[in-house]
C-alpha cells in the first residue's frame, strides 16, 4: 500500500480520511502540529502529503516552504474556505493542489489518485515528449522546464498546466478543458484552481521578452499561450 501522510490537528479528521483511503490502497499516518509534520516528510517514504494550513506552532504554508527546500513529494494543501489568498500562496510555494473544509472525504481520495497519476511517469504519455516554443523547452519525458536554458521549478499540476497550454501555443484553450487535462475534474464557475495556477505560472516564468504576458486570458472563454514561434516536437 502506498503510504500517505496527514498533517493536520483535527485528530477525528484524520481518522476518518483513513477510513476512506484504506479500501483505495492507501495506508494514512498523521501528524498533528508542523515541525513534526517537516519531520516525517523529510524522512521520506510518502507517495503524498495531505496538508492543513491551520496547524498549532508552525503553520502549514511554512512547512511547506521549508518542505520545498529539499522535497518535491507532491502535497495537497487544505485550506479554509473563504481564504483565497491561501490558497494562492499554497500553490506558488509548491502544492500540486488545494482542498477547501468542510470537505467529503471521498472528494479528497479523488484528489488524491488525480495528484499522483499526475506524477507518475506514465503521464508523460499524454502529448508530446518535447514542447519548444520561443524561450521555453519542456522534456515532458524528465519532466523538466528551461526558459533560455535555466531550470524553472513548477510544481506538478504547474507543469501539466503549462504543458496544456504550449501544446496548443497561440489557440485559445477552455478553462473547461484545462480543468479535465490538470485538474482532472468537471469545470466549476466557483473553483478558482486553474486561474490560481495561472498566477503562478506567470509568476516564475516572468514576462515575453518584449515584457508583454507570456498567458494571456481571453474574456469568457479560457487562457492562450502567446507565442512567435513553436515546434511541437522533436
Amino acid at each position: 500500500m502506498e503510504r500517505i501522510l496527514a498533517v493536520d490537528d483535527d485528530t477525528g479528521l484524520t481518522e476518518l480520511l483513513a477510513e476512506y483511503l484504506q479500501p483505495e490502497g492507501y495506508a494514512l499516518e498523521a501528524v498533528h502540529d508542523g515541525e513534526s509534520g517537516v519531520e516525517r516528510i523529510l524522512a521520506g517514504g510518502y507517495a503524498l502529503v495531505v496538508l492543513d494550513i491551520m496547524l498549532p506552532g508552525l503553520g502549514g504554508l511554512e512547512v511547506l516552504r521549508r518542505v520545498r527546500r529539499h522535497s518535491q513529494v507532491p502535497v495537497i494543501m487544505l485550506t479554509a474556505r473563504r481564504s483565497t489568498a491561501d490558497r494562492v500562496m499554497g500553490l506558488e510555494i509548491g502544492a500540486d493542489d488545494y482542498l477547501s473544509k468542510p470537505f467529503d472525504p471521498r472528494e479528497l481520495v479523488a484528489r488524491v489518485r488525480s495528484v499522483l497519476r499526475r506524477v507518475r511517469p506514465g503521464s508523460a504519455g499524454r502529448g508530446p515528449e518535447f514542447l519548444n516554443v520561443d524561450d521555453l523547452l519542456l522534456d515532458a519525458g524528465k519532466r523538466q522546464v528551461r526558459r533560455e536554458g535555466e531550470a524553472v521549478d513548477l510544481t506538478t499540476a504547474e507543469f501539466e498546466l503549462l504543458r496544456s497550454l504550449l501544446a496548443s501555443a497561440g489557440r485559445v484553450v477552455s478553462r473547461e478543458e484545462l480543468f479535465r487535462s490538470v485538474l482532472e475534474r468537471e469545470f466549476s464557475n466557483s473553483d478558482r484552481g486553474i486561474d490560481n495556477l495561472i498566477s503562478s505560472v506567470r509568476r516564475k516564468l516572468g514576462p515575453a521578452d518584449d515584457g508583454d504576458e507570456r498567458i494571456k486570458a481571453i474574456r469568457g472563454i479560457g487562457y492562450l499561450y502567446a507565442h512567435s514561434r513553436s515546434h511541437p516536437s522533436r
